[in-house]
């Protein structure tokens, strides 16, 4: 009960900030498609812990903001080499063990490389994130673990 809780309320917030529509017919018709997803994802069996990351709530508004910065930093590095020119891009590809997360903390970790210029993750399987960096610094940074590390204090909590 509690995760469908959670997924009303996270569906309605959602709904409420991306529509940007208080008449009372776009209301409604706002409420009723939050309870219609709501039971259609309880029928189907979705709703579950890992569907609706409850626990998560507290620690993420620090990730975000964290991985906000790092997204910034990202960008005006890969900006200012790509003004410098061909020779400031070593592009790499290396391989980082995932296995210590769990299955939402390997996804959280993939898009937020993904999310942070000049690296992409191409492969996620067996344990194993690929990852494709646009620089040598950028490689070492990802097998440095920093943002691993992050994901961890995310899914489990300050450790």
């Amino acid at each position: 009960m509690r995760y469908l809780l959670g997924l009303a309320t996270g569906l309605a917030v959602l709904w409420l900030l991306l529509s940007g529509h208080y008449a009372p017919l776009t209301m409604t018709l706002g409420a009723a498609s939050c309870v219609f997803v709501v039971w259609l994802c309880r029928r189907l069996g979705l709703v579950t812990q890992e569907s609706v990351p409850l626990d998560l709530l507290p620690r993420l508004p620090g990730y975000a903001a964290w991985l906000g910065v790092q997204i910034v930093r990202s960008n005006l590095d890969v900006a200012t080499r790509l003004l410098r020119g061909r020779t400031a891009i070593s592009p790499r590809t290396v391989f980082i063990d995932t296995r210590t997360h769990d299955p939402l903390g390997q996804a959280i970790l993939a898009n937020s490389i993904t999310l942070t210029p000049g690296t992409v993750t191409i492969g996620l399987e067996d344990g194993e994130a690929v990852v494709h960096a646009l620089t040598q610094e950028g490689a070492a940074d990802i097998e440095a673990g920093t943002m691993a590390e992050r994901v961890a204090r995310l899914e489990h909590g300050a450790s």
